[in-house]
């Protein structure tokens, strides 16, 4: 399979070109988006599609319109607030992120791809991207999407490897424009081609505006090797965990050992989920044994 570079200057113009009529509108690429407002977005939307980010994002945004807000807020009140949105442990690490934006950065985002690495839960995938579209930083941001449309028309494999390889970034570093604007306008522009036209499971290569030069079409567009499913969400460990969080983001502050064990009927799987959550840091246990979400035992007795 060749990974030549047919054409690199058409691909970026009739991408952007694309992207300027066929954007969807979303709060964190508008104009006036703070960098804020592009983290929360970015974190919020790992594992998580964008029907479900709008109204968490908005709500999240007038709650805390900026880092120092959510910082003194309790990390109890950000897993609350991120209510249903799967993978609470992201409440937690934007908490500690805006404390530490406080304390180190004077309570603003930081502004390069390395200090933003600093921040915890904040990963390679994530600080490009802010870095890139809140600060105009060269950065390729290699998000499914974007490594799924230049697998497809660079290299013609219905999809890329499962993790991000060597040969992956080395290519997405070449088709890269010189300019941080201009590269982040490429980077938000093939992202959006892969949420919207090349999509996953039903691509449409007719709607494609490089279907012409894909080489994945070319080949006919072969079938990628089957993977196994991913297992099912019900009775998993992931619904127990967010089953026992709901228990105890319902409650007002510490709740007894016995609330949570009448709340799953599996014992050892519910061991083994409340041991994950206080792993993470989205619970704590109490000497008398009660458990909480992080800073409920501490507001409790000074309100006591």
């Amino acid at each position: 399979m060749t990974t030549s570079l047919p054409a690199t200057v058409s691909y970026l113009a009739t991408v952007c070109d694309w992207y300027s009529s066929h954007a969807r509108d979303l709060p964190w690429r508008h104009a006036d988006a703070t960098p804020w407002s592009i983290l929360v977005s970015e974190v919020m939307l790992q594992q998580t599609p964008v029907s479900r980010v709008l109204p968490a994002h908005a709500a999240w945004l007038r709650r805390w319109p900026e880092p120092a807000a959510l910082a003194a807020a309790s990390a109890a009140d950000a897993v609350r607030q991120w209510d249903r949105l799967g993978y609470p442990r992201r409440a937690v690490r934007l908490h500690a992120s805006a404390v530490l934006m406080t304390t180190r950065y004077g309570g603003h985002v930081p502004a390069t791809a390395d200090q933003l690495r600093s921040l915890p839960g904040v990963g390679a995938y994530t600080a490009a991207a802010v870095a890139s579209f809140a600060f105009g930083e060269r950065q390729a941001v290699l998000d499914t999407n974007v490594r799924r449309v230049l697998a497809r028309l660079v290299i013609g494999a219905a999809r890329p490897a499962p993790a991000l390889t060597v040969a992956e970034r080395q290519l997405a570093e070449r088709l890269l424009p010189a300019g941080g604007a201009l590269a982040a306008r490429w980077s938000v522009g093939i992202m959006e081609l892969g949420a919207l036209v090349c999509t996953a499971a039903r691509p449409r290569c007719d709607h494609c505006p490089l279907a012409g030069r894909c080489a994945w079409v070319r080949l006919g567009r072969p079938a990628a090797p089957s993977r196994r499913p991913a297992p099912g969400y019900h009775g998993s460990d992931r619904h127990c965990r967010g089953h026992l969080l709901a228990v105890l983001r319902g409650a007002a502050g510490p709740v007894p050992a016995a609330t949570l064990e009448a709340a799953w009927p599996e014992a050892a799987q519910r061991a083994r989920a409340l041991g994950g959550l206080i792993d993470d840091g989205l619970v704590t246990r109490g000497a008398d044994g009660s458990l909480a979400l992080p800073g409920d035992a501490e507001r409790a007795s000074a309100t006591s």
